[in-house]
């Protein structure tokens, strides 16, 4: 499985994506909704950032914000490390282990197209 094809396992399904003045109260709707712990945050076909459950508890929650007019652009992770769909598994979860998160979009030609996921 490590060796396979990150293009082969991400989640195309799962892929959420969000423009960056979405509020966090609405994300939070929407990755309830489809059951996922990040969002990738797109403006103009390009991501410019990932929001996940943890900067949720980190940047909105543990610093009294308000989730219904906190917008995504103010807590999201901004320039989120990404894997080629071409990479192997094995090396996102490496990226993933060394850097403590656990959500990497997937990127091809600039677009986010899917998600892995240390799950």
């Amino acid at each position: 499985m490590f060796s396979q094809r990150v293009r082969s396992v991400m989640e195309k399904k799962k892929l959420l994506t969000a423009p960056p003045d979405t509020t966090v109260s609405a994300a939070a709707k929407l990755m309830a909704k489809k059951n996922v712990g990040a969002i990738m945050v797109v403006e103009d076909e390009h991501l410019v950032g990932i929001f996940t459950e943890r900067d949720a508890l980190v940047r909105v929650m543990a610093q009294g914000r308000d989730a219904k007019s906190t917008l995504l652009a103010d807590v999201m992770t901004t320039k989120p490390q990404t894997v080629d769909p071409s990479k192997s598994f094995g090396s996102a979860l490496l990226m993933m282990y060394e850097n403590g998160f656990r959500h990497v979009p997937v990127v091809e030609e600039g677009k986010v197209i899917g998600i892995v996921s240390s799950r």
